[in-house]
């Protein structure tokens, strides 16, 4: 068996030779300050946008509340309304029935002639 000398000098393989490879492009560097103001500025256009939504949803809010006083203002007076109506429709009733019972020659009893029956109760 022949000794193998590991660390020794090859001379069996011509060691290959390297092929001259193109010198690399560096990239540009880039100046962390200019990324850092990049995201600075979108950060603070984000952070605007996001505002202005909570600023619109603020305003649309306190329209519906102030439209919902306003429905309520509306109900309550045309309840109002609809009283109203009601005490002119009565008082009106009366003095047509009164006006009609005059033409016809009718007049009201004196108040001393009324008298009023007990039916009782069934």
């Amino acid at each position: 068996m022949a000794a193998v000398d590991w660390f020794g000098a090859a001379e069996s393989a011509p060691a290959p030779q390297r092929v001259a490879a193109a010198p690399r492009r560096r990239a540009k560097p880039v100046a962390h300050g200019r990324r850092l103001t990049g995201w600075i500025v979108w950060i603070s256009l984000f952070a605007a946008i996001l505002a202005g939504v909570v600023a619109l949803n603020v305003a649309v809010l306190r329209a519906n509340v102030a439209v919902n006083r306003l429905d309520r203002k509306e109900a309550q007076l045309q309840e109002q309304n609809a009283a109203l109506a009601s005490q002119v429709s009565a008082a009106s009733a009366s003095l047509r029935i009164e006006a009609a019972a005059r033409r016809l020659g009718l007049v009201p009893a004196p108040a001393a002639d009324t008298a009023y029956l007990d039916l009782g109760r069934p």
